[in-house]
C-alpha cells in the first residue's frame, strides 16, 4: 500500500483548551503524527478543507505554514518510497522528522535517553527518565512543544513538583537541569530559536541548594573497624564499605568489578565505570586483611574479588546495573545494623564512605591531590565537594571571637 500525509487537528486539547495541528502519516492503516508546534481551538479548524478557518486571527500565516510543512513532508516521503516500499509509518516519521523543524519535547527526550542507555549511563538514564515523565504528566500529553516551555510553564511546573510530587528543592533543580539540557539540544537541532530560551539572567535561573554531606569521624570508623560481633553478611558489608573508604571513596559499582588481576606492584588498577578513566592507587595496608578474607574463594587470577557479580556477564550493562543496585540496597540494610552495634548515631550507607574520606581529609591534603584521589575531571568539582567538610578556619574564627 502507498503512504500518504494529511493535515489534521488532533482532538486532544491542552490545559488552555486548544488542540495541536499535525501532519498525519498513514501506512498500512497505521498512523503516526508529526506536530507543527501550534495549537488552536477546535472551532477554528475546517476539517473538510484541512485548514484553519478565517475566524482565527492568524489564519493566513498558519495555513501558509501548514502548506509548507506538508509539502516538505511529502517531498521526503516521495524520496523514501522511491528507495524502498517496505518502510513503516514509524520509520517514515523518523526520516521526515530529521528534515523538519517541528519535534516535540518527548521526541528529543527519547533520543537523549536512548543515548544514555547505549553509553551505559544507566543510573542517569533511569533518573532522567523519571524527570522526563514528570514533564509529560504535568502537561498531560506527549505533544508538548519547546515553544510552550516558557517561563510561565516552568514556574507552574516548579509549583507542581513541590505541591503535587512533594519533591525537595534539590530534586526540583535536577528536573529543571534535564529540561535545560533538552532545550539546548532542541536549539542545536534547529527545532526552536535561541530567542525563545527560557533560562538565564532575568528569566528562569537554576541554582543548586546547599546540601549537608555527613561523613564519619576517625573515632566512629575505628569503632566500626574493631567491632567483632558481626554476622557473615554484616562482616561482608563492612568489608565492602571499608574497601571503598580506604580507596578514597571509590564507588561500590567499581569495587564489585575489581579483579585479582587488577592488583600488582603494590597497587590496585581499575577503570571507573562512571567515565571510563583508568586509575591506579597504592594498596593501603589496611586492605590486606580484607583481601585475605576472600582469598579462599579465589578461583583464578582474572576472577572478581567480591561475589556479587561473579556469575554476571560484565558486558551486559543492564544486568550489571540491576545486580549492583540490588547489592547496594542489601549492603545499606546491613550497615544499619553495624551502626547500631558500633554505637554510631549517623545513618551509614555505601555513599557515606566517600563523604567520610572527605570529612577526615578536611584541609589536610592539597586540593590537587584530592582531585586525583576523587577522580574528578575538574578541580572546581573537588573544591565544591570538599567545601562541605573544611570547617576548621570558620570554627577557629568563631572561637577567636567568643572564646573569652
Amino acid at each position: 500500500m502507498t503512504s500518504k500525509t494529511q493535515l489534521v487537528l488532533r482532538k486532544k486539547p491542552n490545559k488552555q483548551g486548544r488542540c495541536p495541528l499535525a501532519v498525519r502519516i498513514t501506512k498500512n492503516r497505521k498512523s503516526n503524527y508529526l506536530y507543527i508546534g501550534h495549537y488552536i481551538e477546535i472551532r477554528h479548524w475546517d476539517d473538510k478543507k484541512r485548514a484553519v478557518r478565517k475566524s482565527h486571527p492568524d489564519a493566513d500565516m498558519l495555513n501558509s505554514l501548514l502548506i509548507a510543512k506538508v509539502s516538505e513532508a511529502n517531498r521526503t516521503l516521495i524520496g523514501l518510497q522511491s528507495e524502498r516500499n517496505d518502510i513503516s509509518s514509524v520509520q517514515i516519521k523518523r526520516q521526515i522528522t530529521a528534515t523538519l523543524d517541528y519535534t516535540t519535547f518527548w521526541d528529543v527526550a527519547q533520543e537523549y535517553l536512548k543515548e544514555l542507555k547505549s553509553d551505559g549511563k544507566l543510573t542517569r538514564y533511569y533518573s532522567d527518565k523519571v524527570r522526563v515523565n514528570h514533564v509529560v504528566n504535568f502537561h498531560n500529553s506527549k505533544e508538548l512543544t519547546f515553544l510552550e516551555i516558557d517561563e510561565v510553564f516552568l514556574r507552574r511546573f516548579r509549583l507542581y513538583l513541590k505541591s503535587k510530587r512533594n519533591l525537595s528543592e534539590r530534586s526540583v533543580v535536577n528536573n529543571f537541569v534535564v529540561i535545560r539540557t533538552l532545550y539546548n539540544r532542541a536549539i542545536g537541532l534547529g527545532i526552536i530559536d535561541q530567542k525563545s530560551y527560557p533560562f538565564g539572567k532575568g528569566k528562569i535561573s537554576i541554582r543548586f541548594p546547599e546540601t549537608e554531606k555527613i561523613g564519619l569521624t576517625i573515632e566512629e570508623i575505628q569503632r566500626m573497624e574493631s567491632i567483632d560481633d558481626l554476622s557473615p553478611m554484616e562482616l561482608h558489608s563492612r568489608n565492602i564499605w571499608l574497601f571503598c573508604f580506604y580507596l578514597a571513596g571509590i564507588r561500590v559499582g567499581d569495587v564489585l568489578r575489581i579483579k585479582w588481576s587488577d592488583i600488582y606492584d603494590g597497587k590496585i588498577h581499575y577503570r571507573m565505570n562512571k567515565n571510563s578513566k583508568l586509575l591506579s592507587l597504592k594498596l593501603p595496608q589496611k586492605l590486606n586483611p580484607i583481601l585475605n578474607y576472600y582469598e579462599k574463594d579465589r578461583q583464578h587470577l582474572s576472577g572478581l574479588i567480591f561475589p556479587e557479580l561473579k556469575k554476571t556477564d560484565l558486558k551486559n550493562i543492564q544486568n550489571v546495573y540491576t545486580k549492583t543496585r540490588t547489592a547496594t540496597k542489601k549492603f545499606n540494610n546491613y550497615l544499619k545494623k553495624i551502626a547500631d552495634k558500633s554505637k554510631i548515631d549517623k545513618k551509614i550507607t555505601m555513599h557515606i564512605a566517600r563523604h567520610s574520606f572527605g570529612n577526615i581529609a578536611g584541609d589536610k591534603i592539597p586540593i590537587q591531590l584530592l582531585q586525583k584521589l576523587y577522580r574528578h575531571s575538574s578541580i572546581i568539582t573537588t573544591m565544591q565537594y570538599q567545601s562541605n567538610f573544611i570547617t576548621k578556619e570558620t570554627d577557629d574564627a568563631l572561637d577567636n571571637v567568643v572564646g573569652f
